[in-house]
């Protein structure tokens, strides 16, 4: 009698093979795998990644809410050191971005999604108990100045979120996806910023008499905007933790950042990217300062948009957020750089109308012209991080090379230009700060509210210098945008024959 001993079942390709939490077996490009496993394992991480990156974007805006607010507490700033306080976080998250993306190499998308996710208890709880509390408002101006700057920088710790999250799932998704999935991703993460900018104002007079929020000075509860996100920090890092994956070929080394920080093409999407998401992040922080000191007539005779001036900055982050991922699936069915350089060309004549809102002093006109500009940005940011895979899935079959090896340098460069388009943002927040030194100084010279009001408005166009920047700088992007991706060259060595392989 003879014993047949079964051999033991082999792991088809359609199944990834794991260990722990960590994924070795990965074929997004396998439409067998894709459809088997594949697509409920990349849409289980963009789920948990899309919701702690949420949070971090909420926690990095935070000060431009608390800015506004810092009076009703007995704390009183020039506008200079306003812009001041909202654009240091704007830096710090555009420094950390850097090193987060070569955490996820590192640690693993899971486990450095659980640390970044807890890191953002530190300004939560910062602002609950240092900034309302009774010794800062009785220390002298400079003392109270330093220290609310080095709690607004903590702050920074929810812009770095970005680009690990981005580098991240970008490895989930087979190259026909990546577009759309990591236009969710990102619209996901900047719809914190909206989030923050509705909830916020409204959580700050919570007991607060209705009556007494009309004032131009009135009681408000700062320590409640940090308290109010623990809940969803805690719930962010547990899911990470419990849910999330992280996949053996993301492992990146140095190399692929070398590799990447060596070729042209990273520093020129890094530009565009400046546009796109730089002009996102940075209107998101300083609009409503900039309202404030562009339209204070407007703003006397409205006590509702005054006292919730942050709301406005809402409406744009909103629309900018949810055209984000349009902006992806637009630029997989035409190509990204047509999709971009449409977007410069609107962004440019929208600043310009803009430009005549203020000058004409028509809020409407303004405000109109600013919410285009956020719904071409967020379309800009869609398409230009669709791009990137995009360029170095041609390159690599241009050049012959390992594939895995491009799209290890593709998710390098979406860290490095996610980095570079944030300090774009405070690039727009000094550009507005050097603007606003006169008016600051003037206003701050006035002696009574009413003739506060009355200097203001008397340079109520102290932005239109900043403006015309912005508008230079649209054109000058869109200008790179043609000719590196869209213009025909004789040459097929040249960077625009990039233009046919589907960018």
């Amino acid at each position: 009698m003879s014993t047949t001993i079964a051999a033991p079942p082999t792991r088809t390709p359609a199944s990834p093979m794991s260990r722990g939490r960590w994924i070795d077996h990965w074929e997004p490009e396998d439409e067998a795998f894709w459809q088997a496993t594949g697509k409920r394992t990349a849409r289980k991480n963009l789920v948990f990644s899309i919701f702690a990156e949420n949070i971090g974007f909420s926690i990095w805006v935070l000060w431009t809410i608390i800015v506004l607010n810092l009076v009703n507490v007995g704390i009183t700033m020039s506008l200079s050191e306003l812009f001041v306080l909202v654009a240091v976080p704007n830096l710090i998250g555009a420094f950390l971005r850097i090193p987060y993306t070569f955490a996820v190499p590192r640690f693993g998308g899971r486990a450095w999604t659980t640390v970044s996710a807890s890191l953002l208890l530190i300004p939560c709880l910062l602002l609950a108990v240092v900034v309302p509390s009774g010794w800062l408002a009785g220390l002298g101006h400079d003392a109270q100045f330093w220290v609310l700057l080095a709690c607004a920088a903590t702050a920074g710790v929810g812009g770095g979120n970005f680009s690990s999250s981005m580098a991240n799932i970008s490895f989930f998704y087979p190259e026909g996806k990546k577009g759309f999935a990591l236009g969710l991703n990102a619209a996901g993460g900047n719809l914190g910023v909206a989030t923050a900018q509705l909830a916020v104002p409204l959580v700050l007079i919570v007991g607060v008499p209705a009556a007494a929020v009309k004032l131009p000075v009135h009681e408000v509860n700062l320590a409640y905007a940090g308290l109010m996100w623990m809940p969803f920090i805690v719930a962010a890092a547990v899911g990470a933790w419990l849910y999330m994956d992280s996949l053996t070929q993301a492992k990146a080394d140095t190399r692929s950042y070398t590799k990447a920080l060596s070729h042209g093409q990273t520093w020129i999407m890094s530009v565009l990217y400046i546009g796109t998401f730089g002009s996102f992040i940075g209107y998101s922080f300083a609009l409503p300062l900039v309202i404030k000191n562009t339209f204070p007539d407007f703003l006397a005779g409205h006590a509702f948009i005054a006292t919730y001036l942050a709301g406005l900055g809402f409406v744009g982050a909103l629309l900018g957020s949810v055209s984000r991922p349009f902006g992806g699936w637009l630029a997989d069915r035409v190509g990204g750089a047509r999709v971009t350089l449409g977007c410069f060309i609107g962004m440019g004549a929208f600043t310009g109308l803009a430009i005549a809102g203020v000058q004409g002093r028509s809020f409407t006109t303004f405000f109109a012209a600013y919410m285009a500009i956020f719904v071409l940005a967020g379309m800009g940011n869609g398409s230009t991080y669709r791009m990137i895979p995009a360029i170095f899935a041609a390159l690599g079959r241009r050049e012959g090379g390992d594939p895995l090896d491009f799209k290890r340098r593709a998710a390098a460069v979406i860290g490095i230009a996610g980095a570079i388009g944030a300090f774009g943002g405070f690039l727009i927040q000094v550009a507005f700060r050097q603007a606003s030194l006169d008016v600051g100084a003037a206003v701050k010279a006035a002696a009574t509210p009413a003739e506060k009001v009355a200097v203001a408005s008397a340079q109520a166009d102290w932005s239109v210098p900043a403006l015309w920047v912005f508008l230079g700088a649209y054109g000058v992007m869109a200008v790179i945008t043609w000719a590196c991706y869209l213009r025909r060259a004789p040459s097929a060595s040249r960077v625009p024959s990039l233009a046919y392989a589907g960018v």
